[in-house]
């Protein structure tokens, strides 16, 4: 898939590059048409004329979790990511991915047997949202129980209409036969992997802002 990357990358513009030239005819058309002598009156400009701003992916948002194999203990995650698309160029994929994205994942769990809490701090690699679903991965730089560098995945969902939001992470419930990373630790998490939703919040919530995959970037695509 990467490989074809570049070729993938000049048929779409080649695609876009013929769509554009039609619609130039087409308008070039209209305006002929309507031109001088015609009769029509050209439109007015207008302040809602000017281009939108695309909306941009995130979530954000803090909130307890009740998770059923630990009902007792006190899980918190607080998140603020934002995408940040073809931001992180990688081997092979020089351009980076659509669903690049920035921020911070935090998250404590505390267990009242023991009496102690364990908490760790992410950076934000990946983004992807579908309506009011947020798949999110970041990787630890700070902890007291993880190790850092490793990557860690959570699913947020933002409550509607009385239901709370809710929130599911990946070495909860899943992962345990997906073999070894590279530091030997079973089931290793891909970027914009998670699992579903399966906890649902008892304080606070999340909100999520959801955005279309962005189309390719132009820039460095030409031979």
């Amino acid at each position: 898939m990467l490989s074809n990357l570049t070729t993938t990358t000049g048929r779409t513009l080649a695609v876009v590059g013929a769509a554009a030239a039609l619609i130039a005819g087409t308008v070039s058309a209209s305006t002929a048409a309507d031109g001088p002598g015609s009769g029509a009156a050209a439109p007015a400009a207008s302040a809602h004329d000017a281009p939108r701003k695309a909306p941009v992916a995130q979530v954000r948002g803090s909130a307890r979790i009740h998770f059923t194999l630990r009902p007792k203990d006190t899980i918190r995650f607080e998140v603020d990511a934002k995408a940040a698309p073809y931001s992180n160029p990688l081997p092979g994929l020089p351009t980076g991915m659509p669903t690049d994205a920035r921020g911070t994942l935090r998250y404590s769990h505390y267990i009242p047997e023991s009496g102690k809490t364990g908490w760790a701090v992410a950076e934000v690699d990946c983004l992807s949202t579908g309506g009011k679903t947020a798949t999110v991965t970041a990787v630890i730089r700070k902890t007291n129980v993880e190790r850092v560098g490793k990557r860690v995945g959570v699913s947020f969902q933002q409550g509607e209409d009385g239901a709370p939001s809710r929130l599911g992470f990946s070495w909860g419930v899943v992962n345990v036969d997906g073999g070894t990373d590279g530091h030997g630790e079973v089931g290793g998490t891909g970027t914009c992997q998670a699992p579903a939703p399966f906890a649902p919040a008892t304080e606070g919530g999340y909100r999520v802002q959801h955005a279309e995959v962005p189309p390719l970037p132009r820039t460095g695509t030409r031979r």
